[in-house]
């Protein structure tokens, strides 16, 4: 993939939850909600403070991460659903 964040955004793809409950039953797709899990596809520099300096990135490509409900910006690049967000909406590395 030929696309790159800038700054300190994130290339994310969600990682799809379970299609069954504990208990077996089969959940539609209609009544999913979408996962908040994904994992990072690439990373961008980092931000940068008012005098110039550079704040590194505290995640990596191939990170498994949890992030807000309705956090980033869905995008399709090469025939995939991807996520592009700032790295302040990602709530942890898991």
């Amino acid at each position: 993939m030929a696309f790159k964040p800038l700054h300190d955004r994130v290339l994310v793809r969600r990682i799809e939850g379970e299609d069954k409950t504990k208990g077996g039953l089969i959940i539609p797709d209609s009544a999913k909600e979408k996962p908040a899990e994904g994992e990072i596809v690439s990373v961008g520099t980092g931000a940068r403070k008012d005098n110039g300096e550079l704040i590194e990135m505290a995640v990596k490509a191939g990170d498994r991460i949890l992030f807000g409900k309705w956090s980033g910006t869905e995008v399709k690049l090469d025939g995939e659903d991807l996520l592009i967000m700032k790295e302040s909406d990602i709530l942890g590395i898991m």
